[in-house]
């Protein structure tokens, strides 16, 4: 079963939403920011969690960019 954060980027992918794979990577990536600065508890799991799910929504935008070059009128190959 795929994890939430995976279910969201499919819907966004299939709706063509570039904008908000762009907002939900600006999150994810202030609240890696965020952690990273922070002392006192091991914030390594959660750290880790986040990252992961970065590399899932930057792999939804290379779905989403690959689908626009291959769209019809688009200055992708022929």
């Amino acid at each position: 079963m795929p994890s939430a954060i995976e279910q969201i980027v499919d819907a966004y992918v299939r709706l063509k939403n570039r904008r908000g794979l762009d907002e939900l990577m600006m999150h994810r990536q202030r609240l890696a920011v965020d952690l990273k600065s922070r002392s006192g508890y091991d914030f390594s799991r959660p750290i880790e969690k986040i990252d992961e799910e970065i590399a899932i929504i930057e792999a939804g935008l290379s779905r989403l960019k690959a689908g626009d070059s291959a769209a019809p009128g688009s200055s992708g190959p022929i």
